[in-house]
């Protein structure tokens, strides 16, 4: 049976920056979701993210329409079908970037995070590069269910510095793995079963870095019966906060199972299924939300 799915995904470019360089993709008939923020000048960390979003749902879509293709990366016998077609994805994808940055000056040094989940079997898989996120809300918990690869959070597990220090640290913004610094790449991979009232959070660090945990957690709890309302006030707490950053946002609500999902209400438009990174909330579409509960 298939999950039958809430999704919405949304992108700003923030109020510091002049260009946005994050991309998601969205579709729920092949259950793939996916967050990427690029890195580099001159507009390569657009290149770079669009990159990856394309080239993992093009592999993903034709592995479902064939599935007697030639897996470029061999089968880890440990893992299943879904883990490992979306694990080719992914180092597909940081291939792709690699012979990009090598093909142009301006592109030397460009990278990108992702991360991504894929229906299986009435669960998720989910790859992680990074430190883009991906929260899971059940039970009015909200747990994390990446660790960021970046320099603060390597500190923070050895208790070198605190987390409240990380999040002002003058190199949090160092990530130490990503795609398109070199052509081996180690993706985190794993599954996690849900549950009817799950919500997950799919998100660029324009969003966590611009507010708490808590208050991520209040907003999901506040705007649990809407995916698009959800997506739109977290956005608009990250502006109110500074915006110091793009901010991307994909919530998924799991309302049960069925014969099929939900269809998306955010239209892609660009290689079939990806979404562009211009595709933002119009500046009058949030003040158009109803009001927070919690902040009357």
């Amino acid at each position: 049976m298939a999950l039958l799915l809430d999704t919405y995904g949304a992108t700003d470019v923030g109020l510091k920056r002049e260009h946005n360089e994050d991309f998601f993709y969205v579709d729920d008939a092949l259950g793939l979701y996916i967050v990427a923020d690029g890195m580099g000048g001159h507009a390569a960390g657009e290149v770079a993210s669009h990159a990856a979003i394309e080239t993992i749902g093009n592999f993903v879509a034709s592995a479902q329409r064939d599935r007697d293709f030639t897996w470029p990366f061999g089968i880890d016998k440990n893992l299943t079908t879904e883990e490992n077609l979306l694990l080719s994805a992914v180092k597909l994808a940081n291939g792709e970037i690699c012979g990009l940055a090598e093909s142009k000056a301006e592109y030397n040094g460009m990278g990108t995070t992702v991360v991504g989940l894929k229906t299986d079997d009435g669960g998720f898989v989910a790859a992680h590069v990074g430190d883009s996120r991906l929260y899971r809300y059940r039970d009015d918990k909200l747990d994390l269910l990446t660790s960021d690869h970046s320099w603060v959070n390597e500190q923070v597990a050895r208790s070198l510095i605190t987390e409240e220090e990380a999040r002002t640290h003058r190199w949090r913004n160092v990530i130490t793995r990503a795609l398109g610094n070199k052509y081996t790449i180690d993706v985190d991979i794993s599954r996690t079963a849900v549950e009817t009232g799950d919500v997950f959070l799919l998100c660029t660090d324009g969003l966590n870095g611009m507010i708490a945990d808590q208050e991520i957690h209040r907003i999901l709890r506040a705007s649990a019966e809407s995916a698009e309302i959800a997506t739109r006030r977290l956005i608009q707490r990250a502006n109110e906060a500074g915006g110091h950053d793009n901010i991307t946002v994909l919530v998924i609500r799991v309302l049960g199972e069925g014969k099929s999902g939900k269809t998306s209400d955010v239209e892609p438009r660009i290689t079939g299924d990806v979404v562009a990174a211009t595709q933002a909330i119009p500046p009058d579409g949030v003040s158009e939300l109803p009001p927070d509960p919690t902040m009357a």
